[in-house]
């Protein structure tokens, strides 16, 4: 999720257990905490993933997101709701994937400032309703850093063995900017909207993408999550209708 992003209203944090034994601990996750920045990986030009460690971790639930804090040394606070990117574990540690947004207060000083070692504040997970806790089939459709959430949910079927389908399609303008290429594998279809790779059509994610998965339609039907800019949500929410999604099936996020 960008520095710019509305979230979601506020759920209050309950205790949650579903398959895998991901639990939230409802204890901690309204606090305050210390999070201590351990890794910086660079995903393109201008979007890097930021490890922290944070030993008293609520855990969270693919989907979710939490509140970052910054204080200056006069006392001043900036605050950002940031999707996780990393799937649950229990190693006290997250991570947040961050454009670089132009202007940005909190984005700027994470790309040009941030090193190993810096502490900030935050707090979560926070919401429930985007969340998928790998208990039904899963369609993913993002753009841009939409991907962030969705790649939590991702990294959770991956690590969990799950054995519900899942299927993420996801548009970025070329090749250099899409966020975690080299982790991507067969359940992932990139979209290219500027350039693409030699033999791959530029095009914007249209029905043609959209139909084939919908048509496989495995047992107990698809649950839909579509993160994006408010236009992409719009757009990908009007494909999945026309292609039969129950709206009822449709979880959305927007930024912008």
């Amino acid at each position: 999720m960008t520095e710019t992003s509305t979230p979601p209203a506020f759920t209050p944090p309950t205790r949650f257990a579903v398959p895998g034994r991901i639990v939230v601990n409802n204890r901690t996750a309204g606090m305050w905490q210390t999070a201590t920045l351990t890794e910086i990986r660079r995903e393109t030009p201008r979007a890097s993933t930021f490890r922290f460690k944070v030993p008293e971790w609520a855990g969270h639930l693919p989907g979710q997101h939490l509140m970052l804090r910054l204080i200056a040394e006069d006392g001043y606070a900036a605050q950002r709701h940031y999707s996780i990117a990393s799937a649950p574990d229990d190693s006290g540690h997250i991570e947040l994937t961050l454009d670089h947004v132009e202007g940005g207060e909190v984005s700027g000083w994470f790309h040009s400032v941030a090193e190993p070692g810096d502490e900030v504040e935050v707090r979560g997970p926070l919401s429930g309703f985007f969340a998928w806790p790998g208990d039904r089939p899963a369609l993913l459709i993002g753009a841009g850093s939409g991907v962030v959430p969705l790649m939590s949910m991702v990294r959770h079927h991956r690590a969990r063995g799950l054995p519900v389908p899942l299927r993420m399609l996801v548009s970025a303008r070329s090749p250099e900017e899409l966020i975690y290429a080299r982790e991507l594998g067969t359940e992932t279809t990139p979209v290219f909207t500027r350039s693409a790779p030699e033999g791959v059509p530029v095009a914007r994610m249209a029905a043609a993408h959209v139909a084939p998965i919908l048509a496989e339609q495995p047992p107990g039907g698809w649950e839909a999550y579509v993160c994006g800019s408010n236009a992409f949500a719009e757009h990908a929410s009007r494909l999945l209708v026309a292609g039969g999604q129950p709206v009822d099936r449709i979880r959305i996020e927007r930024f912008g």
